[in-house]
């Protein structure tokens, strides 16, 4: 039975071995031996000038091909990229490094290269995020059914997303998984309606829903590690929640309202700031012209007071003289507001006086 090469596992019998046909995974089989050597042997035979090939030459032949069947047989090579996971009778064994290592055939061994460095993007509620071939933003094609979700306070809201993810362990990721990105696509979706049911619309709309990529990548991360799938959440990127199609004119309006309530909030307290300072600095100012009006009155009665002590004093010195002295300052301000002339005749120097009255002095009002 002629020996050949089934996959990338290594060599078995012919037709796939006693275990059936070799793994789908792997490069293309290599030519039959006996073909090989046929087809070498004859176009060794038109090369050469008699015809003829030697025994030595044969062997030698032979011996070539031999040892590169043995080396590409029982090597393989892992692209830098790439790390190779052996399994030994369907077991799982080694790890190999990128580069040339070596490995028993198939179906002894068998080898897998997952793509260890390399940033895997799964879209949910829409398709074809990414830029397109030809330069530019492609279309991004919405799906309903994924994108629509229900808040915690009963709205319907459209939510889009991408997740970025890698593989963390290439053993769990191969053998613990059966649809890696199927798997990844169920649990964002999942995550993110766990997320979404929890909050109001209001914060879901808002700025604030980029704190909910971080809820939803620590939530994902957390469903993936039990599961044991060896992948690791780089990033969740979300795009600004909407509301549905089929409602967006009502929401807008609604969000209007909202605005202008907001706006005429601010506009409110806007006018509370500016005029509650304006009447407090009002009543201080009133309070403190009570204070200062109170402590004047205060201290001009406490000044009459002492007056009066002092005159007291002085009286009781010379009763009489301060007697005439008031009298003579009571006169004076009694006299001095009166509207009426008087004249002693009998004082000297009186009698060239002539009496006159000034009607239009009498007749002008007092100023007060």
């Amino acid at each position: 039975m002629p020996w050949s090469n089934q996959s990338s596992g290594g060599g078995g019998w012919k037709g796939g071995g006693p275990w059936g046909p070799g793994p789908a995974r792997g490069p293309s089989h290599q030519p039959d031996l006996e073909e090989f050597l046929k087809k070498g042997q004859d176009r060794l035979r038109r090369a050469m000038p008699g015809g003829g090939m030697s025994k030595p030459v044969m062997l030698l032949i032979i011996l070539a091909g031999l040892a590169a069947i043995i080396f590409f047989g029982f090597t393989v090579r892992v692209a830098p990229d790439e790390l190779g996971i052996v399994t030994r009778f369907g077991k799982f064994v080694r790890q190999l490094p990128p580069g040339l290592n070596y490995r028993l055939p198939y179906p002894i061994e068998q080898v897998y290269l997952p793509k260890v460095n390399f940033t895997n993007t799964v879209e949910v509620g829409m398709r074809g995020s990414g830029q397109s071939p030809f330069g530019g933003q492609t279309i991004v094609r919405e799906v309903p059914e994924e994108a629509l979700m229900l808040t915690g306070d009963g709205n319907i809201v459209k939510v889009q997303f991408s997740v970025q993810w890698r593989i963390k362990d290439a053993a769990k990721f191969l053998f613990n998984i059966q649809n890696p990105a199927n798997t990844v696509k169920e649990v964002a979706e999942s995550a993110m309606r766990e997320v979404v049911g929890k909050n109001k619309l209001d914060f879901v709309l808002t700025e604030r829903f980029k704190e909910n990529e971080d809820a939803v990548q620590q939530l994902m991360q957390q469903t993936l590690d039990s599961y044991g799938a060896g992948i690791h959440i780089v990033n969740v990127l979300m795009r600004k929640p909407d509301a549905p199609d089929q409602v967006i004119d009502a929401f807008n309006d609604v969000e209007a309202a909202k605005q202008d309530r907001q706006r005429l909030q601010r506009k409110a307290e806007a006018y509370q700031n500016r005029v509650v300072p304006e009447a407090r600095g009002e009543a201080a100012r009133i309070l403190q012209a009570a204070i200062a009006y109170k402590n004047r009155v205060v201290e001009e009665a406490r000044g009459e007071a002492e007056r009066f002590k002092k005159v007291y004093e002085e009286y009781k010195k010379a009763p009489d003289v301060t007697r005439e002295r008031l009298f003579l300052e009571t006169m004076e301000k009694v006299l001095g507001r009166a509207d009426k002339i008087i004249l002693d005749s009998e004082s000297t120097g009186a009698q060239g006086v002539v009496p006159y009255l000034p009607l239009n002095e009498l007749t002008k009002p007092k100023q007060k």
